[in-house]
């Protein structure tokens, strides 16, 4: 065992927490909900990124490069000044949802490199020019262009050509769990000397708005600042160097952002009004306050660098800085034997490099995560009270969330707070690392503190009512297998408890989103945007019910997952055996009603066409199949499970309640997989699919003219590029086309794009799904790949070929080049960048560029488990 499994093992035995502090800064602050007390729920422009640095926020913190400990309450972040932008760099830029021309998007680059799962050993690169940041020009341009021209981007304005930047690396390592050494280290690209002001920040998040007792930062002298009273006690920080040491209250700006008096002398944005404005009453003279920077000038050698060495100790330090180095590198060490250890599967040096940054990057996008939902409406004590239509208004249903938690995030800029389904597949990421870790997560999720009394799981922070897919019981499962092959026993306590929380779920489901009580099920939005003809988190046009090929599918896999789970608890208890029971049957009524049979012969299957299709049930009683070809038809797929001999053995009353169920309903167990038989090594199977459906779908998603590109499977099939999918509806035109990279269209925002791009979840379910097959299958079950090519290969096969199609779209090809650059030679060719991986909320259906949130690691990090 390494050292950094050590202290894995060590944290959740609860011997120590290596776990209280971590990069659990929020990128972005601004502009979410939990920030808005306005009486419109305008959420972009209550609180924005030129009040973010004047404004005191309520319900948590940002910085680049940010820590905090795991109460958010003590932070530090690295501002950064070049002599020429009019503000103090303290937070990432970036556009809101009506200035960019496919919604909101952070306009900065940066990169998580490295960390370790207790993040004993962190690094992040920020890259920062030396002209003026062009803060307007990307407003103004990206304000300009339309939904059918590409976003204007930081490289697009010219600003890195000459090499006139900063690369700012940021990096952390622990000595003890309340211990850490801080190391900035600015290299200067450009050609000439350039100033640059850098300054390491510390501050407590006002909690005190809350009538809470007020801590202090006090001057110790010697570079030595003491961070004292509060309910996280004393720390101290020491720095190198002789940086001058500014102090000021963490407080809101009145005067300037609402033109009424301050209540402190000193304010948020004091330190930025030093330094830009050289206002030397901005700060506290007497040294003290609730806010201080580390001040330090420098002018950097063409080509050369400069670092800055700090330390946050819970204990006074002697000498705080003597072993710095040393200790620096042993944890550099012991993360690279960590990271050698779990990659010795990995192919080639560059596999390993997007492997480890995917990693990493999932690691940094933890954030601490508080809103208690009741106070938000409420308001603040000493605070006016909001407008009375705020309390029916955004999330008013939803009063008993209260989160005050370390949650993974899906990109900490762009989507700087939870949603159910991501967090699932981040959870499955996170596993093979730090399965402990993953096993909390899924946990909070279905925590009454979360999970709604009626049983549906909050969604995301915009509408925590909306409807993300029924995934929690997939990530369950994986989440206890990777746990049982890391830590070799069982875990029957978590598994149990979440089964009994998921119980509360699926009754919901049931109850709510199937309308006619056909184990047919609508669902609504499901997490894919515009993959649809109608915006399905609305009501139809004209009315009518929306029958979801998808809804219904992800039912028939939450089934089959809940009865897998149960199967594995009846070797703990046996009275589990009966629920494994309920979950066969349930899946059973699922399958008839999706493939056409029982007293409803209207299905979801379509025989001429063999694929799945949404079905459209009107106020007057008929019916359109929509017959548009979407992932939406492939998700069928991911309902199957397999199990071995003896374990069907161990369970004779479920084998006794289907093989009654078998003779009684033949009409619905002939169209699914016969659970009875035995292939490959001893192996049963149930799914939606037997092989001749499923050989039809995969003729479709095998066809490079519908999904298959060349780097992964493709949201909706290629042939309405030419040729776009029609349908009128009371006279209007509901036309689909094949879209590759954004959207032309205005639909959750615009900001995200299922008409044609490539979704690596996705992707991941229908791998996993080929693979859960072919254990069944085996080496006898062989379909052509790619369609009309000739070439017939296992599905196993089949998996690994799309495994590799879609870790291309990060690997260096043939011209040394990675497909998710797009093309753009510098981030391709580079030294300084071509090595920097993003991983982008999704990519180009045909070229595999990156498109979307930039740091979506979140379920993209999904690429790091690819064979």
């Amino acid at each position: 065992m390494n050292a950094e499994q050590t202290r894995l093992q060590q944290n959740y035995a609860g011997e120590t927490n290596w776990l209280k502090w971590g990069p659990y800064l929020s990128e972005r602050q601004w502009g979410t909900v939990r920030e808005d007390y306005s009486a419109e729920g305008n959420s972009w422009n209550a609180v924005t990124h030129d009040m973010a640095r004047s404004k005191a926020y309520r319900w948590g913190e940002d910085g680049i490069a940010g820590l905090s400990d795991d109460k958010q309450l003590l932070c530090l972040s690295l501002a950064l000044w070049n002599g020429q932008d009019p503000i103090l760099k303290e937070r990432l830029f970036g556009l809101t949802n009506n200035e960019g021309n496919h919604g909101e998007d952070v306009k900065e680059l940066y990169y998580y490199l490295d960390s370790t799962p207790t993040h004993s050993y962190l690094k992040m690169l920020y890259k920062y020019p030396q002209q003026a940041f062009p803060y307007q020009r990307l407003i103004d341009e990206n304000r300009r262009r339309s939904r059918l021209e590409p976003e204007f981007e930081l490289l697009d304005t010219g600003i890195f050509d000459e090499d006139k930047y900063f690369d700012v690396f940021a990096e952390y390592a622990k000595n003890k769990e309340e211990d850490i050494l801080i190391k900035y280290t600015v290299y200067n690209r450009g050609g000439a000397d350039a100033p640059i002001h850098l300054l390491p920040q510390f501050w407590y998040r006002n909690t005190w708005l809350k009538n809470q007792d007020k801590p202090k930062i006090i001057y110790q002298g010697n570079n030595t600042v003491l961070f004292h009273g509060g309910e996280l006690g004393d720390y101290f920080v020491y720095a190198d160097g002789a940086p001058e040491l500014l102090f000021t209250e963490n407080e809101t700006n009145n005067q300037r952002l609402y033109q009424s008096a301050n209540a402190t002398a000193h304010v948020k944005d004091g330190i930025n009004n030093r330094v830009v404005n050289n206002q030397t009453d901005a700060v506290n003279p007497n040294h003290e306050g609730t806010k201080v920077a580390f001040w330090y000038q420098f002018k950097v050698p063409a080509k050369g660098s400069v670092t800055v060495k700090l330390r946050l100790s819970k204990t006074k330090q002697i000498n705080a800085l003597s072993n710095f180095d040393q200790l620096f590198n042993n944890r550099q060490a012991e993360a690279d034997q960590f990271y050698s250890d779990v990659q010795f599967n990995t192919n080639t040096d560059d596999e390993k490099l997007v492997q480890r940054q995917a990693w990493g990057g999932m690691f940094w996008n933890k954030q601490y995560y508080n809103f208690n939902v009741k106070h938000w409406l409420d308001g603040d004590p000493q605070e006016p009270a909001p407008p009375e239509n705020r309390k029916h208004g955004r999330n008013n249903h939803w009063k008993h969330l209260v989160a005050e938690d370390i949650l993974s995030m899906p990109d900490k800029w762009e989507y700087p707070w939870f949603a159910a389904w991501d967090l699932a597949f981040h959870c499955i990421t996170m596993a093979p690392l730090d399965p402990g870790f993953a096993k909390k997560q899924l946990l909070l999720l279905v925590s009454s503190n979360y999970i709604h009394p009626n049983g549906q799981l909050p969604a995301y922070e915009w509408d925590f009512g909306d409807v993300n897919p029924p995934v929690h019981a997939l990530a369950a499962w994986q989440v206890y297998q990777t746990d049982r092959q890391i830590n070799f026993k069982d875990d029957f306590a978590f598994l149990e408890e979440i089964f009994q929380k998921l119980l509360l779920n699926f009754t919901w489901w049931v109850n709510q989103k199937d309308s006619e009580g056909n184990n047919i099920f609508e669902g609504g939005f499901l997490g894919l945007d515009n993959i649809g003809v109608f915006n399905r988190s609305a009501p139809i046009p004209g009315g009518g019910c929306l029958e979801q090929a998808d809804g219904t599918s992800w039912m028939a896999m939450y089934s089959l997952n809940m009865m897998r789970i149960a199967m594995e608890l009846t070797a703990h208890s046996p009275t589990y055996e009966t629920m494994a029971i309920k979950f066969a049957e349930h899946f059973l009524f699922i399958a008839g009603s999706l493939t056409n049979v029982g007293e409803d012969a209207l299905g979801l299957w379509d025989e001429q066409d063999g694929f799945f299709y949404d079905v459209l049930r009107k106020p007057d009683g008929g019916y359109d199949r929509l017959r548009l070809r979407t992932l939406v038809g492939l998700i069928p797929m991911f309902a199957v499970i397999v199990f071995d001999e003896t374990r069907w053995r161990n369970l004779p009353k479920l084998t006794e309640r289907l093989d009654w169920f078998m003779q009684q309903r033949p009409d619905l167990v002939n169209l699914v997989s016969r659970w009875k038989d035995i292939k490959g090594n001893q192996k049963h199977l149930f799914s939606l699919l037997r092989g001749h459906r499923m050989k039809l779908l995969l003729k479709r998603m095998l066809d490079t003219n519908e999904f298959l590109s060349p780097y992964g499977i493709r949201s909706i099939s290629k042939i309405y590029e030419q040729e776009p999918f029609q349908y009128w509806l009371n006279g209007t035109d509901y036309s689909v086309k094949y879209l590759p990279a954004e959207s032309d269209s205005s639909m959750f925002g615009g900001n995200s794009n299922w008409r044609g791009p490539i979704w690596m979840p996705i992707n991941y379910l229908l791998i996993n799904a080929l693979y859960r097959f072919h254990e069944y299958y085996s080496d006898d079950f062989k379909v052509e790949y790619p369609t009309h090519s000739g070439q017939y290969l296992t599905l196993a096969e089949i998996g690994d070929a799309l495994g590799e199609r879609l870790k291309s779209i990060f690997l260096r090809n043939e011209h040394g080049e990675r497909p998710v650059f797009g093309g753009h030679s510098k981030l391709n060719h580079d030294v300084h960048f071509k090595d920097y991986i993003l991983f982008h909320e999704y990519f180009h259906g045909d070229n595999g560029r990156g498109l979307g949130a930039s740091h979506q690691t979140g379920w993209t990090g999904l690429a790091a488990l690819l064979r």
